[in-house]
């Protein structure tokens, strides 16, 4: 299934959504512009290579710097093509829009990077052996999902499913939609274990940890319900169903 709206408009223009999408697009262009060579070094650098932490001695003989935790945060920010790119991003316009209606920019962006590092660890701590780098900006997103499936519960998402050659779309409850794709990553990840050869090298685990994070981080950064624009009277029950007697005399 992919998804390709949701249907709650955002309340105020998304502006940490919009820079973490530029920042992700400027980055993966100047990933364009690299030599494989090049760019497969800068992905070891700065991607999460689980073996540089958990076997010191390795990470020292194929030159990986002492004590630097920064690929936590800068895979985020990489991608390994541009489906893996298009793919994180739109996902992130879908959802991230109105999690950050209710955290407001700052808040969401310090939520969203939280998330992304939660699931780097997560990545480390269930490939402890891995020498592959991993990157992308899933682990972040997934977080954002989990906050999305807490805060707009009556929300549903537009999908569309290929079948054969003809397309076909659906409208499905937010928490059928992100509660079945949580549910797939964990199966997929669970398979990962059992042999990283079947699931494709997709880090299964850490969009779960993301997930998670993102279910138990939301709470600490959702700001007070008053603090954030009234829904106008054509858009209330797409977000809520029930009315509050006398909210339209407040």
């Amino acid at each position: 299934m992919i998804p390709i709206r949701d249907t709650i408009p955002s309340r105020n223009p998304p502006v940490a959504v919009w820079i973490l999408i530029l920042a992700n697009a400027f980055v993966f262009l100047l990933e364009l512009g690299m030599p494989e060579p090049v760019l497969n070094e800068f992905f070891r650098l700065f991607g999460i290579v689980p073996a540089r932490y958990t076997h010191p001695a390795w990470a020292e003989i194929f030159g990986f710097p002492a004590d630097d935790y920064w690929p936590f945060l800068t895979s985020m920010f990489l991608h390994g093509g541009w489906m893996h790119i298009i793919g994180n991003m739109w996902t992130l316009w879908i959802f991230g829009d109105n999690v950050e209606d209710r955290m407001g920019p700052v808040r969401f962006t310090i939520f969203y990077l939280l998330c992304g590092i939660a699931a780097g660890v997560v990545h480390l701590m269930l490939n402890p052996q891995s020498t592959i780098p991993t990157v992308g900006a899933s682990g972040a997103i997934a977080g954002v999902m989990g906050a999305y499936f807490f805060l707009f519960p009556h929300s549903r998402v537009i999908v569309f499913i290929p079948v054969l050659f003809l397309p076909f779309f659906f409208e499905v409850p937010a928490v059928t939609y992100l509660g079945f794709w949580a549910l797939s990553q964990v199966f997929s990840g669970t398979l990962s274990l059992a042999g990283p050869q079947n699931v494709g090298g997709v880090a299964w685990w850490a969009h779960v940890g993301g997930f998670a994070a993102g279910i138990v981080l939301h709470f600490f950064f959702v700001r007070q319900r008053g603090s954030y624009r009234r829904l106008s009277r054509d858009q209330y029950f797409m977000e809520m169903p029930y009315l509050p007697p006398g909210y339209w005399r407040r």
